[in-house]
């Protein structure tokens, strides 16, 4: 049996929950459509997610149509949430990116979209609630072509348009409007379709047609368009045809050769065991067999954590799963890897790593307990939804027990808090949050270390490093500028990761990169040199080495785009000017002004709220990461974790020694 992996997407409240409890349906996985109000979905399955009314995590479900084994993944709407999405992203084979009729494509709906075209992920769309009052396809479909893809076909029509009675007819090629207008986007895309069109000697079929469609729809090129309701259920049975028919079963999932996959989500089981959900690309697997996963860790490192499975669970009808073993394509639940984490790579080791498809979140907070004597259980519980979200730095601090998370907005944050609260039974606090910055070298600068060059040298290591710039992108470089064979391997691998771990608080508390060590001198006395010296000294000299040649901090920067009417665009330059933006000059389009420009990330939440009253309700925001620049004026200062800091050498060495 052929397998797809079938994303469902949107922006909140486009009814994603609701058209994948339709889909469920239609294909016999549950009697009963479940209701968002009401609690009562089969995706939605936190306690959590039921009263809130939205997706927090993503969730599987399986059903079969003919000879298609689908596993729907359904997504986070808000875009607080976004990381999850980029984790599902990696394991999907096609997608049904889900819109509003009555409120057409919404910022998220356009992030969206230019995500899954950038990774040329097959996407059907669907346009839900046209049996809402205001509803509006023609002007939904102008709006999918006009922000979303030039290539989008309607692919049904609707009558009864805004009511209960609204009815979906499937458009055929007998219609030659129909025909026409898919000829017009195919043709857009392939030379060879357009010269069979165009040949007057040669009359194209429909299944000319229908081949064409299918091969353009999945390799990403061309958008079908499907109209429906979720709730009343009209469109669903047009968009399961089209999932059958133009999400063909991938190529990449390979049946022979040695397991290999992603583990995209963790929860905790009922007696706290990790569960990871494992997209399988090649290879088949089952309990008992030896699992290796492989990691890179924030230094770029490959590393290996090998674990026997003890349960593995295959998706069968919705959320129900069996024990049976994984074939290519399958998604599966497995127990019994315990160094299990969001991201590991089964199979054989590539040396490379994912790289993110979404900017990582640009705000922090410190979270504290409201009792320190809950400090410990603060700790474990934000260790279980680390696991889960991978995003959440656990920087402690050892006087309150406070760690550090990094967020996408104050939706996530409050979710955590709610989470802490009654999962956990931990009542914290939050401090304001702050913008993510980071900080780069502006010079050159050395340091050394040498056994025995000074009495305050306490440690039996030799160490010199040099700092500079590196190129942008590139994070931490370490480089050798002595022989591999001069020290113990341990000991250079000290070293290096030594100087990664120390660079996440710079000169100013940020964390550094585009930077380049360098390993310049090394020494060590036998027997008595440990590795535990050179993870001693390598601050030491680092910072110092840091400090000569001196940081720069920088800030997050988005990319805006913004849609207002002419009347606006005076005050909402105004405010701009106000927040320091960068607007480029605007462009009319009738009685429309498109507005571009770069943004501070930190102002960018703030200024997208001030938007409809600025512009009388009728603007459409819209803003992606564009990247760092230097932060003008005085530099922001991050508290640095509590314990021993290498800028402070005293302080660092009385640490150490009172310590030995």
């Amino acid at each position: 049996m052929n397998k797809l992996n079938l994303g469902i997407l949107a922006h909140v409240d486009a009814g994603k929950t609701s058209l994948t409890e339709r889909l469920l349906h239609r294909t016999g996985v549950i009697d009963t459509v479940g209701s968002v109000d009401d609690g009562t979905t089969q995706t939605d399955s936190l306690e959590l997610e039921r009263r809130r009314g939205i997706t927090i995590r993503s969730a599987v479900a399986a059903f079969v149509l003919d000879d298609l084994k689908v596993n729907l993944i359904d997504t986070p709407g808000h875009s607080d949430f976004i990381a999850e999405v980029e984790r599902v992203l990696r394991v999907l084979d096609g997608a049904v990116l889900v819109v509003s009729a009555v409120e057409g494509v919404q910022p998220q709906t356009r992030v969206l979209m230019r995500t899954l075209r950038r990774l040329a992920i097959p996407t059907l769309v669907f346009v839900n609630k046209t049996d809402r009052a205001g509803a509006d396809t023609d002007a939904v479909l102008a709006g999918i072509r006009r922000r979303l893809t030039g290539s989008a076909v309607a692919m049904t029509t609707v009558t009864g348009l805004g009511t209960p009675a609204t009815r979906v007819r499937a458009r055929t090629l007998d219609d030659p409007a129909f025909t026409s207008e898919l000829a017009e986007v195919l043709a857009g895309h392939s030379d060879a379709f357009l010269g069979s069109y165009l040949d007057d000697t040669r009359t194209l079929t429909p299944e000319d047609y229908t081949a064409e469609l299918a091969r353009q729809t999945a390799e990403g090129l061309t958008h079908p368009v499907y109209f429906g309701s979720a709730v009343t259920g009209e469109g669903i049975d047009e968009l399961l045809s089209g999932v059958r028919d133009l999400l063909p079963a991938p190529d990449g999932a390979r049946p022979g050769g040695e397991p290999a996959g992603t583990v995209f989500k963790i929860e905790r089981g009922s007696r706290g065991e990790r569960i990871g959900y494992l997209h399988l690309t090649a290879g088949s697997l089952a309990a008992r067999d030896e699992a290796v996963l492989h990691r890179t860790d924030h230094s770029r490192h490959l590393t290996r954590h090998p674990g026997r499975i003890t349960s593995l669970r295959v998706f069968e009808r919705g959320a129900t799963t069996v024990e049976a073993r994984a074939e290519a394509g399958d998604i599966a639940q497995v127990r019994g890897l315990k160094d299990l984490r969001v991201g590991d790579r089964l199979g054989p080791a590539d040396g490379t790593g994912h790289t993110g498809v979404f900017a990582p979140p640009a705000l922090e907070t410190v979270v504290r307990p409201l009792r320190p004597e809950a400090a410990p259980r603060l700790h474990t519980s934000l260790t279980t939804l680390a696991e889960q979200d991978p995003h959440i730095e656990l920087r402690q601090d050892a006087d309150t027990g406070g760690a550090v998370l990094r967020l996408y907005g104050e939706v996530q944050k409050d979710i955590i808090h709610t989470t802490l609260a009654e999962e956990f039974g931990v009542a914290v606090r939050f401090e304001e949050t702050r913008t993510v910055h980071i900080e780069k070298p502006v010079g050159v600068g050395a340091a050394l270390e040498e056994i025995g060059a000074r009495t305050e040298n306490y440690f039996w290591a030799t160490v010199g490093l040099r700092v500079e710039p590196a190129g942008p992108g590139e994070g931490v470089v370490f480089r050798l500028a002595v022989e591999l064979g001069s020290l113990p391997r341990a000991f250079h691998k000290a070293i290096e990761e030594t100087v990664h771990a120390t660079l996440r608080h710079g000169l100013y508390g940020w964390q550094v990169t585009d930077c380049l060590v360098t390993l310049t001198h090394t020494g060590y006395a036998s027997p008595v040199s440990a590795a535990d010296d050179f993870r001693k000294v390598t601050p030491l000299v680092l910072m110092d080495a840091l400090r000569r040649a001196g940081t720069e901090v920088h800030e997050p920067v988005d990319s805006f785009e913004l849609e207002l009417p002419a009347g606006a665009l005076s005050p909402v330059l105004a405010k701009l000017a106000e927040l320091g933006a960068t607007p480029f000059p605007p462009v009319a389009d009738g009685d429309v002004h498109r507005l571009e420009g770069l943004l501070a990330a930190g102002r960018t939440h703030g200024f997208e709220q001030q938007v409809p009253a600025l512009t009388q309700g009728e603007g459409v925001f819209l803003s992606a990461f564009h990247g760092y620049r230097p932060v003008r004026g005085r530099h922001p200062v991050r508290p640095r974790p509590q314990g021993p800091d290498p800028l402070n050498r005293d302080a660092y060495l009385l640490h150490v020694l009172k310590r030995l």
